[in-house]
């Protein structure tokens, strides 16, 4: 290929290359604004989760934890859980999620905490949980207990639903790389905050993801 010829070539690649950026969907500016986001839930809701491995059913049950059946309530309505990842999946134990893949976004929502709620349920199979650290720090990450984990009724973790459909398809998502850094080889929470899916996808590309994660009849 001559000189001109490979200009050309350069030129028209760029361009295309141009034209894909240019039709990436646009960020919901909303989820940089954590205190916009304050509906209060309906009393039952389903979010319908698609993901790399197909798609599960979450009920949501608000008189078990309000506080976080509203926080669940406003993410998922606003686009929050798409194209994120199962970071944190613990065999004989839970499948964590939660962190957005933009670190913009992921940084609007560090500090949004909201309330603890009572332990109304128990931590069974199957139920979904908010992750915290201690008294009054949730966010936005949610496990999944995939084994009876009553243990954790005691430490106030309070489950918002459960799995009512799908949960052969969360037993499938990928373990392999075990706890978070620094007690296993998986990811470090931190760097996933700070870089987001960028980080995921090139030390950890096995990671399995959720497409889409939408409120359903």
């Amino acid at each position: 290929m001559n000189r001109s010829k490979l200009v050309a070539f350069v030129a028209a690649a760029l361009l295309i290359t141009g034209a894909v950026f240019a039709a990436e969907p646009v960020k919901n500016e909303k989820l940089l604004d954590p205190a916009k986001l304050t509906a209060k839930a309906p009393d039952v809701f389903k979010v319908r989760f698609e993901t790399t491995k197909g798609p599960f059913v979450v009920e949501v049950t608000r008189a078990w934890a309000p506080n976080g059946a509203d926080r669940v309530y406003n993410l998922v309505s606003n686009g929050f859980y798409d194209d994120t990842r199962f970071f944190r999946v613990v065999s004989g134990f839970m499948t964590q999620f939660g962190i957005n893949g933009d670190p913009a976004v992921g940084a609007a929502w560090k500090t949004a905490t909201i309330s603890d709620d009572p332990v109304s349920q128990s931590n069974v199979r199957g139920t979904v949980t908010f992750a915290m650290r201690g008294p009054n720090t949730r966010t936005t990450q949610l496990f999944i207990n995939t084994v009876d984990n009553m243990r954790l009724d005691n430490m106030g973790f309070s489950p918002v639903g459960r799995v009512i459909e799908g949960m052969e398809v969360v037993d499938k998502l990928y373990a392999g790389y075990g706890e978070g850094r620094p007690r296993g080889r998986g990811p470090d929470q931190m760097r996933i905050q700070s870089e987001g899916n960028a980080y995921l996808d090139e030390l950890f590309p096995d990671l399995d993801s959720i497409r889409t994660a939408r409120i359903v009849e």
